[in-house]
């Protein structure tokens, strides 16, 4: 979606509010919208992964693409109350999704629509009026000059929607570089009834000293399938946070978002 970025500053309100809204996720403090989970764990510090705990992570990505579309939840709390949520399906085959967001302040719901978005760039549109089907269906009948789009940038929007194409891949991780590159165990937590490992993601090179943490941290079934992600990102209280609910087969990603011509 970022090819055909607008640089003429006359795209549409809801665009121009939302990169506004965005930016000011460095400015405060932000707020929290995890869903609730309970550690379920006797051991009480963090360690080195396991042999298997490297493999089931390792795997964790795999799983994902073959998966493919999965149903994706993305929550970025921004400061002041503000807090933007993006329901839809992501396919890592073609490294697209969409679906619809939501921005809500501390005195209710600012603004919505719907948004897709590659490894490039998102695009928003309003929905069309009386469709009440899902948001990659509503999507289909945006033609692509009706979409607002624009490159990625560096607030926790952005990067949590090119994050979440990016974490599926065609082939398992080396379980060794994982555990040599710092991915470590922390914690055993419990969500909708099932166990998952907390993990600390591997430390990218010269992303951090040798004592420092990846600021990823995912959730990891003792399959190996992939739970939820989490991304620190700098002066912000909560992570943006990406909620995987696995593959929903009667989804299809739009093409009209997209097409050229």
């Amino acid at each position: 979606m970022a090819r055909k970025t607008k640089t003429d500053g006359r795209g549409p309100r809801r665009t121009l509010w939302l990169r506004t809204l965005v930016a000011v996720a460095v400015c405060g403090l932000a707020v929290g919208g995890l869903a609730a989970y309970r550690t379920v764990s006797d051991e009480t510090s963090e360690r080195p992964v396991t042999g298997d705990e490297a493999s089931r992570l390792a795997l964790s990505r795999l799983n994902l693409y073959q998966a493919a579309p999965v149903a994706v939840v993305l929550t970025a709390a921004e400061g002041g109350g503000v807090q933007v949520r993006v329901e839809g399906i992501v396919d890592h085959r073609t490294r697209r999704g969409a679906g619809r967001y939501q921005v809500t302040g501390a005195n209710g719901p600012l603004d919505h629509g719907l948004i897709v978005w590659d490894a490039g760039g998102l695009g928003l549109a309003p929905a069309p009026e009386g469709d009440a089907g899902p948001p990659w269906q509503q999507a289909e009948r945006v033609p692509r000059a009706g979409w607002s789009p624009r490159q990625y940038t560096a607030d926790p929007l952005d990067a949590g929607l090119r994050l979440m194409v990016q974490l599926g891949a065609d082939r398992p991780d080396n379980p060794l570089l994982l555990a040599q590159s710092g991915a470590r165990w922390l914690g055993r937590d419990r969500i909708d009834g099932r166990d998952y490992d907390r993990f600390a993601g591997p430390r990218a090179q010269g992303a951090a000293p040798d004592t420092g943490r990846s600021p990823l941290t995912y959730w990891v079934d003792g399959e190996g399938t992939l739970r939820r992600v989490t991304m620190r990102m700098a002066d912000l209280g909560t992570p943006t946070t990406v909620e995987f609910s696995g593959r929903n087969g009667d989804a299809k990603l739009p093409e009209a978002p997209w097409l050229t011509g």
